[in-house]
């Protein structure tokens, strides 16, 4: 049987692939753990084929970057990145670290075992965009990609002229995306903005 380690920071979803291990009949949870700081040293020391790891830790631990880790130290253990944030960069950055699959908790419509197995056969399981979610008036799929950097920025607690030094880009310019979100949005400042943003999981700043 394949050996999996889980390391995901929410109880609830740490229990409930513990039960989709168990009851597989063709996996073997290796370990369960609520941070990823660690996930790398689980690796190197027991026997792992599959992890599934969060994003993000409430320790602050980056399950990405873990990933990243554990792909460079051995390229042969399979990676099936798990989370509930529709934040985009997401994707963008498993594909980066060699992540095998991708699956999202509570919006992914194939079963997390299916995921899991094609996976284990050599296949690449990603959905095709970040799921679509409401922000104002609007949702998230109906602003730009400039937008969305902008909006990353803002997030941040940036001002303009720090994004615009961030992204290469005017402060006009900046203004202007902004003025534009806060018009789609129908929110009336940049700081409801930015808190509804981070609080819908569309940006989530480093």
């Amino acid at each position: 049987m394949y050996k999996v380690l889980i390391c995901d920071d929410q109880n609830i979803s740490r229990r409930l692939f513990e039960l989709f291990v168990a009851h597989s009949g063709r996996y073997e949870l290796a370990a369960s753990i609520p941070s990823a700081r660690a996930a790398d040293t689980y690796c190197a020391r027991m026997d792992v084929d599959l992890v599934l790891m969060d994003v993000v830790m409430k320790d602050g631990s980056d399950g990405l970057e873990a990933a990243a880790r554990i792909k460079k130290m051995n390229p042969k253990i399979k990676i099936v990145i798990v989370t509930s944030m529709p934040e985009v960069s997401y994707l963008e950055r498993a594909r980066e670290i060699g992540a095998d699959s991708f699956w999202y908790k509570e919006l992914d419509s194939e079963p997390l075992l299916d995921v899991m197995d094609k996976t284990m056969e050599g296949e690449h399981i990603y959905p095709d965009s970040a799921p679509t979610v409401p922000i104002g008036m609007i949702k998230s799929s109906d602003l730009t990609a400039s937008e969305l950097l902008v909006l990353r920025e803002l997030a941040r607690g940036s001002s303009n002229e720090e994004i615009a030094g961030v992204l290469h880009i005017s402060v006009a310019t900046v203004k202007t995306h902004i003025n534009h979100m806060m018009q789609k949005t129908g929110f009336r400042n940049r700081t409801e903005l930015a808190i509804e943003a981070r609080v819908s999981g569309i940006v989530i700043p480093d």
